[in-house]
């Protein structure tokens, strides 16, 4: 198969909310450009992008897939993204390797999360952005409306239609161009619209260049090469996004869609990137080619599958590169075109492309490959949201618990999103991600992976103890055993600071010797690790060792540490202890309508609201949360919101735990552990 030039690619990520009809209209792009010999079929299973048992199963995508055909001399390399919000990460890789946006809405519910989400990545990414409003063939579906929802929310001179739909619901049988329909054919009722919309885009397209704004408020017509001119400068800067009506089900308005791909959007030679040391990455059909490695998979019959998205030059099947980030030389093999599952062997690939490439051997997920060690540059690692749940995972054999381990870190470097860490204070191994899908699915690749079954449980909080007051107490540590014996007596001073723990020495005269001091705080150090409310992490305080006596034949190291740790237990009750809570930083964004719901269960969760905002056509609330609270959040937020909500979470500090919350769980921990011995 043989690559067009950069200039006749157009590279590009659809994305939009969950059911919005996205993997029909990939499918369906792919069989009208003749890619593929059969329609796919999302509900038969037979979906070239939904390829994966899971996604057939559930009818919904849970990997990007990504997709190549050829539309009018245009090469399109387009990523099909899941719209389910857990599979974010999936998404953003996406956003990363793209040159534009398709942002897809649905007729019926209009602006959701999942839009929200892309019209957000589609910024941060610098991306142009097409936007379809698919399905308008649903009973209560009005593309008017959508339409009136966009335009208020990112502006009624950016969202303005290309093509509009004759007919409503189910009677839709064809779309109007608004610049391209001959006026013959269009119906007197919608006359006015397409005046309305053609003229709104002729103002944006005379807006981009000042020779076509004198032409234009002359009174001369723009000629079509003109128009197309300023139509493509509109979109590359954000200045406009064109608005289509689609029926991908019935192939209503899908042709025009990818006319005006083909016709106005930016290819890849126009798209200049940073690099991680801040230097222009211009793209070039010649010249030291680079790629960035955007995501990685475990592919079940050739092992670790690298996706490159090639930013500049020609990159050949078997032949060498650089790994620009270890400064390691790499071994590419043969290059891998896709459509879903197909592989499809190329000589070589130009700018824009987005290729599979098998087998590397120091390669990793945001890695930049580079002809050129002085010549070519990293560029910058993605970052991607922190984790919204986490489980305790344990082995469910003995002797497993590496081979766990070395599993889940292989899928975290296919997806970042998965977090694996050791919690040295709960001494457990957390397993995090973006909602209980996301995570059910981790665990059923790690079973295929590296055939182990795993237990998952809530994890515990990380609860902390600490002093509000003042305490003393002394405590003398005897013990005769036949030969020497045991002998230690200490007297300490514990008392609450800000932040941190401090250790004074105060002790005067020889009451202790220089000798045992260390032994001492060594003692107070073990007693922090392990409070005596609940066996928790002890922090902010300050400790004085003031008095206390030693024998000069039976006083050890030991017999001090023991003695220290007694003293402490007793001082700390006296000084008022408490149990500290962490609390989250949870920004929720969800509709309007749902906003009453979602506060009262903050309030129910013991949150504290910070704010609320609009941001995109969603209502932003700002709470902090007990972690405690937050285990089955992400699962509660989908069914109070009927999935349009979507959430992040970030450690905010710790405070001290209410009361009556604090006595359940001191109370719990000592029906659990038997008071120790020492």
């Amino acid at each position: 198969m043989k690559i067009s030039t950069p200039e006749k690619i157009r590279n590009f990520v659809v994305a939009g909310h969950n059911g919005c009809g996205k993997t029909t209209l990939c499918d369906l792009m792919l069989y009208k450009a003749g890619a593929v010999d059969r329609l796919g079929s999302v509900d038969a299973k037979t979906s070239i992008s939904d390829f994966n048992p899971d996604e057939q199963e559930k009818r919904s995508s849970i990997y990007s897939s990504y997709l190549n055909c050829v539309w009018d001399d245009v090469q399109m390399f387009f990523t099909d993204t899941p719209g389910y919000g857990e599979f974010v990460g999936e998404m953003i890789s996406s956003f990363r390797s793209c040159g534009f946006a398709l942002l897809v809405a649905d007729g019926v519910e209009g602006i959701e999360v999942g839009f929200t989400r892309g019209w957000k990545y589609s910024k941060q990414f610098l991306l142009p952005k097409l936007i379809v409003v698919n399905r308008l063939d649903r009973e209560m579906a009005d593309f008017d409306a959508v339409l009136e929802q966009l335009q208020e929310t990112y502006g009624a001179l950016v969202c303005v239609p290309m093509t509009i739909p004759v007919g409503k619901e189910n009677s839709i049988d064809r779309v109007i161009h608004v610049l391209h329909t001959p006026d013959a054919e269009i119906p007197a009722e919608l006359k006015d619209k397409v005046e309305k919309y053609r003229s709104q885009i002729m103002d944006a397209v005379a807006e981009t260049d000042e020779a076509l704004t004198e032409k234009y408020l002359a009174g001369e017509k723009l000629t079509p090469e003109e128009t197309v001119t300023g139509l493509h400068a509109a979109v590359k800067s954000g200045a406009l996004a064109p608005v289509y009506a689609c029926v991908s089900g019935k192939d209503v308005g899908v042709k025009e869609l990818m006319d005006g791909i083909a016709e106005m959007m930016p290819n890849p030679l126009e798209r200049v990137r940073k690099t991680n040391d801040g230097n222009q990455m211009v793209p070039k059909s010649d010249g030291p080619a680079a790629a960035f490695v955007f995501k990685s998979a475990l592919d079940p019959f050739i092992g670790q599958m690298a996706y490159i998205r090639v930013l500049t030059g020609t990159i050949k099947s078997n032949s060498d590169i650089y790994n620009l980030n270890t400064q390691s030389k790499e071994r590419i093999g043969q290059l891998l075109l896709l459509n879903g599952k197909t592989q499809i062997p190329v000589d070589e690939v130009c700018p824009g492309c987005i290729c599979g490439v098998a087998k590397l051997k120091a390669t990793k997920t945001g890695d930049t490959l580079g002809d050129s060690l002085t010549e070519n540059h990293p560029m910058p690692r993605q970052t991607y949201p922190a984790p919204v749940i986490s489980y305790a995972i344990y082995a469910t054999k003995s002797g497993e618990e590496d081979k766990i381990i070395n599993g889940l870190q292989r899928l975290a470097e296919c997806d970042p999103t998965l977090v694996i860490q050791r919690n040295d204070e709960t001494h457990e191994s957390l397993l995090g991600g973006m909602g209980e899908q996301h995570i059910m699915n981790a665990v059923k690749n790690l079973k295929a992976l590296s055939k182990v079954d795993v237990n998952l449980e809530a994890p515990k909080i990380p609860y902390r103890e600490t002093v509000t007051g003042r305490g003393e107490a002394s405590y003398r540590h005897k013990k005769q055993s036949g030969g020497h014996g045991q002998f230690a007596e200490v007297h300490l001073r514990i008392e609450a600071i800000p932040e941190g723990f401090e250790f004074v020495n105060a002790i005067v005269g020889g009451a202790i010797p220089k000798n045992f001091i260390p032994a001492v705080e060594k003692g107070i150090h073990e007693a922090m690790e392990r409070g005596p409310l609940a066996g928790c992490l002890v922090e902010n305080m300050r400790v004085t060792v003031y008095d206390g006596k030693y024998h000069a034949v039976d006083s050890s190291e030991m017999a001090f540490k023991i003695a220290t740790r007694r003293a402490f237990k007793e001082a700390m009750a006296k000084a008022k202890p408490v149990l500290m809570e962490p609390l989250l930083n949870v920004k929720i964004m969800v509709p309007d309508a749902y906003t009453g719901d979602v506060t009262g269960n903050l309030n129910h969760k013991r949150g504290r609201i910070l704010g609320m905002s609009a941001e995109e056509g969603l209502q932003v609330l700002e709470a902090e949360v007990p972690q405690a609270e937050m285990q089955k959040y992400a699962t509660e937020l989908r069914s109070m919101t009927q999935g349009k909500g979507s959430h992040e979470i970030s450690f905010a500090r710790y405070d001290v735990v209410p009361a009556n919350v604090m006595n359940e769980i001191i109370a719990k921990f000592k029906a659990e552990n038997d008071e120790e011995e020492e």
